[in-house]
Order: C-alpha cells, then structure tokens, then sequence
C-alpha cells in the first residue's frame, strides 16, 4: 500500500535540521574569541577555521543538489545526521588548529546536506507557496543562531565551557535523525514533473540565473560574513557584541516568520531591493556609531538581511523551476563559497590593519596597551569595507524590480 507523504512532519523534521545548522554558527560566532584564546589562534587562523565550515556547505550542497534526485532526499538527510554528529563530537574533543579545521569541515558538509535535501523538499510539498514557505523554513536559521548565541551567554555566566555550549547541539541531532528516518518522502518537483536532466542543466546557463547566483555572492557575504563576525568586529567597540547578533536575529526571526504578506505585497524581487537598502543603513550605523546606536544598526542591519536567503532561493524556485534542485542548491553553494573566500580574506585584512595601527619600535608592554585601541578602530574599517556590496545590491536589485515587470511567470513543464 502506498505510504502517505506528511508534509506538516516532513517540514517541522527539516527545520529541527536547519536549527542544528543554525546553533552551529551561533555558538561558533559566540565562542570565536575563547577558541583564540585557548588554542592561542591569530585571527587569520580564525578566519581559516570558520571559513572552512563555508567550504563544507558549498562542496556538500552542490555535490547533493547533482544526487538528490538520483539517491533521494531521505538518504541525504540521514547521511547529513552522520556528519553533524560526528563533527560535534569532534569539536567537542578538539585540541588545536587542526582537529577544529577538521570538526568544523565536518559540521559544514552536514549544513550544506541539510539545504541540498531541504530546500528542494521544501518547494516540493508547498509548490504553490514556495517563497513564503522557504522564509518560513529559513527562519529557523537566524532562529538557531539567536538561541545559540543566548546559550554561549547564559553559559559563560554560570561557568560552563565551550565544550558543553558544543554539546548542546547533540539532542536536536538525535531528534532529527529520529523524526527523518521514519518519515515517508516524496521525489522532487522536478522529477515529479518530468523535466529531464539535460533540460535542468540547460536551464543553469539562463542569463537570469547566472545574475541572480552573482547576486548571491553579494547577499550572502552581506548576511553571514557580518553576522560570524560580529563579536571579533565589534567586542572592542561595545562591551555587548554578542548581543548585537542575538538582535540582529532576532529581528530576522520574526521577518521571516511575517513573510507571507510581505512577499505577496511586493513580490520577491521587491522584497530583495528593499532589503539591500536596509542592510546599507544598518552597515552604516554599525560602523560608525558606538554605544546605544549600534543597537540602531543592528536593528536595520537585521531587518535588511532577514528575507535574502530564502527570498533569493525562493525567486529562483518560482521564476526558474526548470533548473530544479541543482539550480536551488547552486544558489546556496555559490553563497556560502563566496563567503569562504571573503571570511579568509577578511581575517588576513584584520590581522594587517591591526598591526597598522600599533607604531613599530616600541616595546611589547607599550604594544599591548596600544592593542585595544587598534582592534577598536580595525572592526568598523572592516564593516565600511563590506557596506560596498549592499550598495551594488541595491542598484542590481533595482534593475531586477524592472526587468520583472515584462516577464511572464515561469513553469516547471
């Protein structure tokens, strides 16, 4: 007898996924400082680390996107379990540089095999509402990272370490290994509808698409980078850095959680352009301001980023569906590679304007004192450089606000 698909399952089973994926960041971005300190990291090796979960995710979802329809979506996400548990434990034990590179590629191939299933699964059970649906599931995201970031703070205060923080992400593991295992899937949108492989990759090399994957770049550098980094970037500036990342999501919690009227108002694409809009206003703010008004910032800065993750995959979902799970999941390894190479060159970056700023010749206890200062100044330099890529956000996405009126709306056969 046929098995019935549960999509209310199938869809609260993957946001169990996303918000292992999600507490991963907010408890990295949270314990970053501390990694440096215990292991006695530069920020260059830092950038190295974190970027290494961003190359993870890339290689894992581009590689699942190409197998999905071929092994299915169950098997990529019992395959995601495996290495989510065994890149936590492995964080948990690390004892260095190296063993913290290999934790945390771990944990970033199983973030990119949980987007690689979920997002195809997610416009697959919902093909009427796939935006809407996408920024609900992407709410889960920022979701993680607020409660992980609220977990690294209730836990420092009473005195519990990092690796027990870590440790935390187990049981919403186990959970979702349990929950998927026993859940009936369907096939993809795309095999559903009989599109074939060669008209899929055909689709990949649309002029539309190709912007929109550039685009990405943009978004993701603009959302993620900033949020990773918060608390190396700001912790000179204000004594509550963390906590501008446990705002700044929580704002995106509830965007996300509102999208439905706001994406139907004024279309994805709207939504992309006044998004990079408010991600300029709230860089700005974070980089030049300090005390009270950082919070401003990152009350804008949450609000522009909050709908460009989902609303971009959810745009090519809607508007592209010919390109299939490969062309969502393209989408979010081109994102997440791009912010590999940013996070990697930023931390290089860091490290030099740092050692800029502190005059040679004098002596280690003179430098030490002058330390502060330069890292204080060295953080808002490095977020006025990332305000340029919403600027050209801003302009493509008004390009893209135009360039949709005259088209029709795409379909899947």
């Amino acid at each position: 007898m046929e098995q019935t698909i549960d999509r209310s399952r199938l869809f609260w089973a993957s946001c169990l996924a996303l918000l292992v994926t999600s507490l991963s960041f907010g408890i990295r971005a949270g314990i970053l400082n501390e990694l440096g300190t215990t292991f006695q990291l530069t920020a260059s090796e830092l950038g190295v680390i974190t970027a290494t979960a961003f190359w993870g995710f890339p290689l894992a979802v581009i590689i699942g996107g190409m197998v999905v329809d071929i092994i299915g979506m169950k098997r990529l996400l019992l395959i995601a379990f495996l290495f989510h548990l065994a890149g936590i434990i492995f964080t948990i034990f690390a004892s260095g540089y190296w063993s913290l590179f290999l934790s945390t590629l771990l944990i970033g191939i199983a973030n990119g095999t949980v987007e690689a299933a979920c997002n195809p699964l997610v416009a697959t059970i919902y093909p009427d509402n796939k935006t809407t649906k996408l920024n609900h599931f992407h709410l889960w995201f920022p979701g993680g990272i607020f409660i992980g970031t609220l977990i690294v703070f209730f836990f420092n205060k009473i005195g519990l370490g990092w690796q027990v923080q870590v440790a935390t992400m187990i049981i919403p593991t186990l959970l979702y290994g349990y929950f998927f295992s026993r859940l009936t899937f369907p096939v993809t949108e795309r095999v559903a509808a009989g599109v074939s492989t060669g008209d899929m990759y055909k689709a990949l090399l649309s002029p539309l698409f190709i912007f929109m994957i550039i685009c990405m770049f943009g978004t993701a550098i603009t959302e993620l980078f900033t949020g990773q980094w918060i608390d190396v970037l700001l912790r000179s500036v204000t004594d509550n850095a963390l906590l501008v990342l446990t705002l700044t999501t929580g704002i995106m919690v509830l965007g996300r959680g509102l999208a439905e009227p706001v994406v139907h108002r004024f279309s994805p694409q709207g939504v992309l352009l006044i998004s990079a809009a408010l991600s300029v206003v709230g860089l700005y703010l974070l980089g030049h301001t300090s005390g009270n008004m950082i919070f401003v910032g990152a009350l804008a800065f949450g609000m522009g980023v909050c709908y460009f993750w989902p609303t971009m995959i959810g745009f090519v979902a809607e508007n592209l569906p010919r390109t299939g799970a490969v062309g969502l999941n393209f989408m979010g390894g081109a994102g997440m590679f791009a912010v590999s190479l940013y996070l990697i060159f930023m931390g290089g970056y860091y490290d030099n304007l740092v050692k800029s700023k502190i005059p040679a010749g004098i002596s280690e206890a003179e430098a030490a004192n002058l330390l502060a200062e330069a890292r204080k100044a060295a953080g808002p330099e490095i977020i006025n450089v990332t305000l340029v890529i919403p600027i050209i956000l801003t302009v493509a996405f008004a390009g893209l606000v135009f360039y949709m009126r005259g088209r029709k709306k795409a379909v899947v056969a």
